[in-house]
């Protein structure tokens, strides 16, 4: 089975074509980073119009790429949510627009549920119940998966996000955007015992995160550094900070976010049992979550870097296994929804 997907639920625009919901057979994306870096942030507007002005000729490559035709297709699948409701109206209304002129079946998917869903790309496929780590710029959660296609969040941020804290923490070290790679590379000459941050501890039976006291220990310790008031530290490049003191400061922030997620999973994968545990999502990406995570569980299945960032493929894995179920949308029926219980 061969299902179209569309995704633009944020700042990337992406399409692919994934075959029985694991061999994927093209998988564009028009990334829009150099659009937003300027910005330091996504504007949701430009990333808007963005997606309008390049979404049918990534669907297009998509499809020349997969080497099929339209008569090749089985369905359409397109992110219903959450996301930048600008952005995922586009990919929405562009996906019920080809659904009803091509006579697609159409599928709706949850981009968390995706990030997740994403393992199945891979060569080792994760049994159910699975347990999941989500860490991107916008989300942070851990969720249980079940056979029958349902989500018990076990665990999420009770503030930033992961990623969005390490957006945030990279400006304040005068890092570029987006901040997660940003961060890891500057980590990579620093020392991560440089400074204490704190680990946010939210009682021995939660699973939750929260990164706003660890985001305002940096600001604390930077405005500490160079003597500069917190408004300035956060809005007029003012200071400087050495190299040395940044590559430290990274790689001490690093440690911290980092751990703080292990410890929240590894808890909840002791407590739950699962028979499967899989990390998706951007911050997935982050080469010391990876190391130190598979040194504790050794088994944790981690989505293939390529993977880990908004893309399309991952909504075509998740869509053959709605498909599967018999979750088919209506077109008509169909609309964008931003909040985080889109399904």
């Amino acid at each position: 089975m061969n299902i179209l997907a569309i995704e633009s639920s944020c700042d990337e625009t992406a399409a692919a074509v994934v075959c029985d919901g694991h061999r994927v057979l093209s998988n564009i994306i028009a990334s829009q980073v150099e659009i937003h870096a300027r910005y330091g942030g996504v504007v949701p507007e430009v990333a808007a119009r963005s997606h309008i002005e390049v979404i049918i000729a990534v669907i297009e490559k998509s499809l020349s790429d997969s080497e099929l035709s339209w008569d090749d297709i089985d369905a359409i699948a397109v992110t219903k949510g959450p996301g930048l409701i600008g952005s995922l109206l586009i990919g929405v209304m562009t996906a019920k627009t080809l659904a009803l002129v091509k006579q697609k079946p159409l599928i709706a998917v949850n981009h968390i549920w995706a990030h997740a869903f994403a393992s199945f790309l891979d060569a080792t496929k994760p049994q159910f119940p699975m347990l999941a780590l989500t860490v991107s710029g916008g989300h942070s959660a851990l969720s249980l998966y079940h056979e029958g296609l349902s989500r018990e969040v076990v665990g999420e941020t009770l503030d930033d996000a992961a990623g969005e804290a390490f957006d945030k923490v990279a400006k304040l070290l005068g890092l570029s955007y987006p901040g997660g790679p940003a961060i890891s590379k500057a980590a990579l000459g620093g020392n991560p015992d440089a400074y204490k941050f704190p680990i946010a501890n939210l009682g021995k039976a939660s699973f939750d995160f929260s990164f706003s006291g660890l985001k305002t220990a940096v600001l604390r310790q930077v405005q500490q550094i160079t003597g500069v008031n917190p408004g300035a530290l956060d809005s007029v490049k003012s200071y400087q900070l050495d190299p040395q003191i940044v590559a430290d400061l990274a790689a001490s922030f690093q440690k911290a976010a980092i751990d703080a997620l292990i410890k929240q999973t590894h808890k909840a994968y002791l407590q739950y049992q699962p028979k499967a545990l899989v990390v998706g999502g951007g911050v997935a990406a982050n080469t010391y979550l990876r190391e130190k995570l598979l040194e504790i569980i050794p088994e944790a299945i981690f989505v293939p870097p390529v993977l880990c960032t908004d893309n399309a493929a991952m909504i075509g894995a998740l869509a053959y296994q709605k498909y599967q179920k018999g979750q088919i949308t209506d077109p008509f029926e169909l609309t964008a929804d931003s909040s985080l219980e889109a399904i």
